[in-house]
């Protein structure tokens, strides 16, 4: 990774960063930040890299319990809260 230093108008100087992805990688975030509405491909990359910052707390695993669950409410193997209660035998 390489960096330069241009200037900005706030108090830290603005610094342009290199690195390497593959080709379908990179046609990935064009389609994304385009289909959102972002200005540029580097607006869109500030921000997703803010925000990993900023709620670093979620992480891989938490995502596919998520999907998971989702699969399965989707397929309706879910149960209620009731049901819930008299399997496993506890009280509200």
């Amino acid at each position: 990774m390489s960096g330069v230093t241009t200037e900005s108008d706030g108090e830290d100087s603005i610094v342009t960063v290199n690195f390497k992805l593959t080709e379908s990688f990179l046609d990935e975030i064009d389609d994304t930040w385009q289909g959102r509405g972002f200005n540029s491909r580097s607006e869109f990359i500030r921000y997703t890299l803010r925000d990993a910052i900023e709620h670093p707390t979620f992480d891989r695993d938490e995502l596919v319990a998520l999907l998971d669950a989702e699969a399965d409410i989707r397929e309706g193997t879910t149960m209620s809260s009731e049901g819930a209660r008299d399997r496993f035998g506890t009280d509200e």
